[in-house]
């Protein structure tokens, strides 16, 4: 079959990734099995032995769930959030959901993907176990073409188990109390991101991972494959930009894992490389496709793109595309009032990318929490940086390190081809490393999960824990929720900041640096600062902040002085206001939880980049 054959319909992932569970690698035909599905809760965790699994419906308690919110949010339709260890779904496969997939014809495979389930999940189809994984924010799938060759009706059935007080787990901002409190959100428990289905060839493309090369114009794509190919196998790569090919591999396929180089000869004119690069006032993506042939059977199409750009640390100075870029960013909780760590949908995820945008941030740190892969879509496509950081375990133990290390990999491999992700934190605040300043293992663990991270993905700036007691960071962050402005200007602003910050104890009651391994001379950044509670409805008596104001104009100027002050450091490459929305009892946001802005948005756009909104059409940049 040619390629031009093997590419008809095939969907453009640069443009329709939002619409899609994983936008960077897309194929025709998929079906989604998000809607009602059974549901039971498990607190005896009698299922299993009461065979569950085998059964037309979950006990004699089994109700109805939308998935894929979690049962204690409203939009599941559950709503309960007590502490529930075990829970099960159950769901009918149809024929139709498998033509939906492609795999009308029960030829080749057919792949039952999970976004993420919180934290332990088993599956079974018609009471046979067909997997298991652990970790509760990363994706996982099962081959599952041969059990639903014939037959017209198959039931799914996924068990979960979630302990609500394992600290050893990785959880972010999951409450270990029944209720939330200062800055703990609600459990998400269960499946809470999109479950489909998607029909692939016997050999098919299982991953896809680019790293463009800017000074050598090359484009590096690593293939995994779903098992070993053929004798004869060849995989086709056409990379192109607003329908100009830019650069064409075919390479002979031997293995199941294989890499190849994408020349782009057309980024050699060093007068005219930069029209095609990645950034947030041009975000550019080129796309990609792949088709893997074989000598018998169908050929694997797969859409995909990516961006070209670079990241790097010098001089003091984050640098992107090589050039000097000050990080104006946003803390991003990731959390919704109707549906807790799950968006409400893929049309939300689009809106709060803008809004970030429209509020005048070039960044957003995603804050323990790994998103969903449609706002890292929205973020390369309308060109917002993203800080990737992982959701903490509470305590240090072998267990936890194990357990941590593996979702940190998984996310890693999920998403170090988003161009708008431009830095990696493995540790925030000394989760789950609480006493790193006198504990030589958890200093050696903090940098081996930087150096671990280094090794996966050379190419972007690491930050080994971010806030304080850092170990080996490219990027020295510090939390500093210090309310006066003119006490952040000369704690930022005077000529030896860099060398007190370094020398004595930090803003947080914390040394901003342990051990010997730490480059003194790496860009610093305020990384969480603000943090003012403002409710502009006046219902104030339970939320929280780290500083109040009691007005809008009283917001309005705690608020101008603060970014006045940050923004005026010279020692300063970056900054991240603490924080988008609202957060059940966190009152601190920009924006209510419902995403309502407590100022106007063009008032906090001039404020956040130091042009007010009057000069918004002149010539001068924001610093």
């Amino acid at each position: 079959m040619q390629f031009d054959d093997a590419v008809t319909d095939l969907p453009r992932a640069s443009q329709v990734g939002g619409a899609r569970p994983r936008p960077q690698l897309l194929r025709r035909d998929w079906a989604d099995l998000s809607g009602p599905w059974g549901f039971a809760f498990d607190d005896e965790d009698a299922g299993r032995a009461a065979l569950w699994q085998e059964q037309a419906e979950l006990g004699v308690a089994e109700r109805w769930i939308e998935v894929p919110f979690p049962p204690e949010s409203t939009r599941s339709g559950i709503a309960d959030t007590g502490f529930h260890r075990v829970v099960w779904y159950r769901r009918e496969l149809t024929a139709q959901d498998l033509s939906a997939a492609g795999f009308a014809s029960r030829r080749g495979g057919l792949l039952l993907h999970f976004g993420a389930v919180d934290y332990r999940a088993e599956v079974w189809l018609d009471g046979r176990l067909i997997g298991r994984h652990e970790g509760g924010h990363t994706p996982f799938s099962f081959e599952i073409g041969d059990a639903v060759r014939t037959g017209d009706r198959f039931s799914l059935v996924v068990r979960v188990e979630d302990d609500p007080l394992d600290t050893g787990q990785p959880r972010g901002k999951q409450d270990w109390h029944a209720d939330p409190h200062v800055i703990w959100y609600h459990r998400t428990t269960g499946i809470w991101q999109p479950v489909w289905l998607e029909a692939v060839p016997e050999v098919a493309v299982a991953s896809l991972h680019w790293t463009a090369d800017l000074p050598a114009a090359t484009v590096r794509v690593e293939v995994g494959l779903t098992r070993p190919p053929l004798p004869g196998t060849t995989c086709t790569i056409v990379l192109e930009h607003d329908g100009r090919r830019l650069g064409a591999l075919v390479v002979p396929v031997g293995r199941d894992r294989f890499s190849a180089v994408v020349s782009l000869p057309d980024q050699e004119n060093g007068q005219g490389y930069e029209d095609l690069l990645w950034s947030p006032d041009h975000p550019r993506l080129v796309d990609a496709t792949v088709v893997l042939a074989g000598p018998a059977g169908d050929p694997d199409a797969v859409s995909s793109y990516l961006g070209l750009r670079s990241t790097a640390v010098a001089g003091g100075r984050f640098l992107l595309n090589d050039r000097d870029v000050l990080i104006r960013s946003v803390l991003e909780q990731g959390y919704w009032p109707s549906s807790h760590l799950a968006a409400p949908s893929g049309a939300a995820i689009e809106a709060e990318v803008r809004l970030i945008k429209d509020l005048g941030f070039n960044a957003a740190r995603l804050h323990q929490k790994f998103e969903d892969p449609r706002f890292l879509y929205w973020a390369d496509r309308l060109g917002l940086m993203v800080w990737s950081e992982t959701p903490g375990a509470y305590d240090f133990s072998p267990t936890a390190v194990s357990r941590m290390t593996r979702e940190w990999l998984e996310v890693l491999d999920r998403d170090r081809s988003h161009p708008s992700i431009v830095t990696w934190v493995p540790l925030n605040e000394s989760w789950g490393v609480q006493h790193i300043a006198a504990s030589p293992a958890m200093q050696s663990y903090a940098r081996a999960l930087t150096s671990l991270t280094r090794a996966i993905d050379p190419t972007r700036p690491v930050i080994s824990n971010d806030g304080w007691e850092h170990v080996d960071s490219d990027i020295l962050s510090i939390h500093d929720y210090e309310d006066r402005p003119e006490v952040m200007r000369r704690r930022y602003g005077a000529p030896d900041a860099r060398a007190r910050l370094l020398a004595g104890i930090g803003p947080a009651g914390r040394r901003l640096v342990v051990g010997d391994g730490q480059a003194e001379d790496a860009p610093m950044m305020l990384t969480e600062f603000g943090g003012i509670r403002y409710t502009p409805d006046g219902a104030a008596d339970d939320a929280w902040g780290y500083s109040a104001a009691v007005s809008a104009d009283d917001f309005r100027t705690r608020l101008t002085g603060l970014l006045d002050a940050v923004r005026g450091s010279e020692l300063l490459a970056g900054f991240c206001y603490t924080q988008l929305t609202d957060t059940l009892q966190e009152a601190n946001g920009l924006l209510t939880e419902d995403r309502e802005p407590k100022l106007p948005v063009a008032v906090i756009r001039g404020i956040i980049t130091g042009i007010p909104a009057a000069r918004a059409g002149a010539d001068a940049a924001p610093r």
